[in-house]
């Protein structure tokens, strides 16, 4: 029986936080125990908010090195470059001719640049951004998606598409599914509402031990002082704390709220330890691979390669099916 296909993709937009490792990073590594692996560095989707080349590079190789830090086993999952399969564009545009203007501006994304008054001054490519997305997904036959609870949407999206696909034409692409962790859900920032970095309330996974404690004490709490009965369900740092510490750990830190003589800064005290403790050797092994760029674009390079070869058979079966140019494998 084959295994199933498991695919995902991380902007480089600079070093993921915890909300990117805890809500997919991690999820997508641990998957290529029982599933294809196919994973992806999204620099095509970071151009809708790029600040130049160097940096876009730099990132790529930042992501590379993360992943393969956390566990990723290059010669077992396939992991590349996103622009180097350019069958995803064609297979964007494709997708963009049968997607509705509505379902697009009912995106998350979109209605958060609404909602800030920038939707006239935002460019094409965030607009269409749900459509790439479902390119990256549906070029490879993929069946899982790991993603972060903010991100379900997008697979939902995916699928709808997929299916407008399969009745105007025939048949063709597999209707993906979202995996969320179920023990992380969405990953609260320092002021306490969702991780990320548009709104500057990051933890970078891979912070210095001096930086990450720094980090964690500007997580925001109530204003209780440190004799005040304090309440495990409501408080940041505490949610932060279920994610890394074990399960005696927190029902000691569950039970000292609870009791009072405990302040917040015992408790970010003790939440920066187990961070560190969890995310300390990758670190390390993060800096070794980091040093070695070449081995790095080589793994990439190797990825894009493999990508293709499940993309093309595709794209052509879509050209096909569509009426539109020649099959390449015919060229």
């Amino acid at each position: 029986m084959s295994r199933k296909r498991s695919l995902s993709g991380i902007k480089p937009t600079g070093m993921p936080h915890l909300g990117n490792y805890l809500g997919m990073i991690q999820p997508a590594v641990d998957l290529q125990e029982d599933h294809d692996a196919f994973y992806f560095v999204a620099d095509l989707h970071s151009l809708t908010s790029t600040s130049g080349p160097a940096q876009v590079r730099e990132h790529t190789y930042d992501v590379t090195a993360i992943f393969l830090a956390f566990g990723l086993d290059p010669t077992r999952a396939v992991f590349w470059r996103q622009s180097d399969v350019p069958e995803v564009c064609e297979l964007a545009w494709v997708l963009s001719c049968l997607t509705p203007m509505g379902l697009l501006e009912r995106a998350h994304g979109w209605k958060a640049a609404k909602d800030r008054g920038n939707s006239g001054a935002e460019n094409h490519g965030l607009f269409a951004y749900p459509v790439l997305m479902a390119a990256d997904i549906l070029l490879y036959d993929s069946d899982v998606v790991p993603v972060g609870k903010d991100q379900v949407q997008h697979v939902e999206m995916t699928r709808d598409m997929a299916d407008k696909f399969n009745r105007v034409f025939e048949p063709t692409f597999k209707l993906p599914a979202a995996r969320v962790k179920k023990d992380v859900g969405t990953i609260i920032g320092t002021d306490g509402r969702k991780m990320s970095k548009s709104y500057n309330n990051t933890i970078p996974v891979f912070l210095p031990p001096k930086q990450l404690r720094k980090a964690v004490m500007k997580i925001e709490t109530d204003s209780k002082g440190l004799e005040d009965i304090k309440d495990p369900d409501t408080c940041n740092v505490m949610t932060l704390y279920r994610l890394f510490a074990g399960p005696d750990e927190i029902a000691s830190m569950e039970a000292a709220y609870r009791a009072g003589g405990y302040g917040y800064g015992h408790a970010k005290q003790a939440l920066f330890e187990a961070m560190d403790a969890s995310l300390g050797p990758h670190r390390e092994r993060y800096n070794a691979l980091r040093a070695d760029e070449s081995m790095l674009e080589d793994i990439l390079q190797e990825g894009g390669r493999r990508a293709r070869a499940v993309a093309i058979p595709i794209m052509d079966t879509v050209r096909e099916r569509t009426g539109i140019g020649a099959p390449r494998r015919a060229r």
